[in-house]
């Protein structure tokens, strides 16, 4: 089996993150999974929402979108329609959901951190780039709150991040470009903690059903892909 790409069939794309992006956000990165680049901003804002007034805790929310010229051919935005669709709603509760797990929102105060990740180029795996630029741009606006002396504690739990794993033309393969994601036989997509925790995990058979097998061999894909991605969050944020 050769991959279109010609990597190895745990080899990552080549994952480059730059922090301090943009100049307002309290945290910003242009994260790249090969071709696939997304702008990931952190702001901050005192306050929470409704429901969470008054229980001495933080909150973590996102939003996500693809901008009109990021695929082959121009998509509306979805202002235009009126409407957000079905997958972009799902994949903003998904990257909510996963930065949520790297921080202790009592230690986060009554502070809301909206995350809000960009797609400006895709090539498969633009969700699972949003949640691993996004987890850097969410340290970088914790540290503005320690600077700013808003809370006094480190909320951080861990790093998180994600990767696509499939099974392309009988093969476990990592980070599914969009050839191999258009193609696959199985496409799952992983979010796991630094300590090796599963925070999330969305796989579907698009063709024939995946055996165990299959399964576990795609599990340790995407760990060994996510040390290495949490390896290059923590170089980013070293530096």
């Amino acid at each position: 089996m050769q991959r279109p790409s010609g990597r190895q069939p745990n080899q990552l794309r080549d994952i480059e993150i730059t922090r301090n992006f943009t100049c307002h956000a309290e945290g910003s990165v242009l994260v790249s999974f090969g071709n696939t680049r997304v702008i990931c901003t952190a702001s901050v804002e005192q306050g929470v929402p409704r429901f969470l007034r008054g229980e001495g805790q933080g909150w973590i929310t996102a939003e996500y979108g693809m901008l009109p010229r990021s695929t082959g051919s121009r998509m509306g935005r979805e202002a235009a329609r009126g409407k957000q669709g079905g997958r972009t709603v799902e994949i903003q509760r998904l990257i909510g959901r996963s930065l949520r797990a790297a921080v202790d929102l009592k230690k986060l105060g009554e502070n809301t951190i909206t995350i809000d990740c960009d797609v400006i180029q895709a090539d498969g795996g633009t969700r699972t780039a949003s949640i691993t630029g996004a987890c850097v741009a969410l340290v970088d606006a914790i540290n503005y709150l320690q600077r700013e002396k808003i809370i006094t504690t480190d909320p951080l739990l861990q790093m998180i991040a994600s990767v696509s794993v499939g099974v392309y033309q009988g093969v476990p393969v990592l980070d599914l470009d969009y050839p191999e994601d258009s193609a696959a036989d199985t496409d799952m997509n992983v979010i796991m903690g630094e300590d090796g925790g599963f925070i999330e995990v969305q796989g579907t058979a698009e063709g024939a059903p995946f055996a165990r097998e299959e399964l576990n061999a795609m599990l340790d894909l995407a760990a060994s892909g996510i040390d290495e991605l949490v390896a290059k969050q923590k170089a980013a944020l070293a530096g």
